[in-house]
């Protein structure tokens, strides 16, 4: 019998946790055909029926039922082997996509320790165009502002996050102060990309917008945080992005009232690389920073 291909095997082992060739090809980032031409090859070398007709689709025979299962521990052993030796392997080109309010305000101040513990990382960072992106075949990994469905991904929730006002104190001082959420619609509200936050944050407050579209929107989270700074209004913001800034005095925080977000922060990975060791090394320590410096009212899409 001819020894399987470890693509073939792959193959296999996506069609029978998806059940359905299209998935398979999706997590593989091949076409359908390709995989069932895969699936034919194993057929093949291995001199048994791995597929059955199923109505109009295919499924898995009790024999290939049973060697799919057998697959999908061996290649999980082959990728747990890597991390036997978690310090191998981690070099050499690394590509970060990640949201640009993140990476600036957060992921750039904080890195150092990872990139001291692996020296030979070659480090590439970059922003997407969309918060929730997850897809260039240049990146290897991509840290992701979204509710969390990237189907065939490895996907891991990094930080839950809630959106509170922010201002500067030369305008808290200009207004005259904000004693309760409705003087807030004495000056301009900045949005970032939606107006979706300070219409849920207000009715969390009970009060009523009366023009709920109105303010400057910018695209970047620099930029909102930016205006906010220099007084032009007041932003949403959070503790985990915006830290540094409510460090320093140049945002304050009016109100303790915040909004939880139905999105997130989440490091999302292509299937075939998330046993890399330098993904694993890499998740494990963004994992646990973000644990470290994370508020129970942090957060904020950036």
């Amino acid at each position: 019998m001819r020894v399987p291909s470890t693509q073939a095997l792959r193959a296999l082992d996506a069609f029978a946790r998806h059940g359905s060739v299209w998935k398979a090809a999706d997590e593989l980032s091949l076409t359908r055909s390709a995989v069932s031409h895969q699936l034919r090859l194993l057929e093949r070398d291995l001199g048994f029926t791995l597929l059955r007709r199923v109505g109009k689709g295919v499924g898995l025979t009790a024999r290939g039922r049973r060697y799919a299962n057998a697959i999908h521990k061996a290649l999980a052993l082959i990728g747990d082997a890597a991390a036997a030796h978690p310090d191998e392997g981690i070099d050499g080109p690394f590509v970060i996509s990640c949201t640009p309010g993140f990476a600036s305000l957060w992921l750039c101040t904080q890195v150092g320790p990872f990139l001291e513990r692996y020296p030979d990382v070659a480090l590439r960072i970059r922003t997407p165009r969309r918060l929730d992106e997850a897809a260039d075949p240049e990146v290897d990994v991509f840290i992701a502002f979204g509710d969390g469905n990237w189907p065939n991904r490895s996907v891991t929730l990094l930080s839950e996050v809630a959106f509170t006002p922010l201002c500067s104190p030369v305008l808290l001082n200009k207004s005259g102060g904000f004693n309760e959420p409705a003087d807030l619609l004495k000056v301009p509200l900045l949005h970032l990309a939606t107006y979706e936050d300070w219409i849920r944050w207000f009715a969390l407050a009970g009060v009523t917008l009366p023009e709920p579209e109105e303010g400057i929107v910018f695209s970047d989270m620099n930029l909102l945080l930016a205006a906010a700074s220099a007084g032009l209004g007041v932003a949403m913001g959070d503790e985990l992005t915006c830290g540094q800034a409510l460090a320093s005095g140049s945002l304050v925080r009016p109100f303790e009232l915040a909004v939880k977000s139905v999105r997130a922060y989440y490091l999302v990975t292509d299937g075939r690389k998330a046993d890399r060791p330098i993904v694993r090394a890499f998740r494990d320590w963004l994992r646990a920073a973000c644990q470290d410096v994370a508020r129970p009212e942090s957060g904020r899409p950036s």
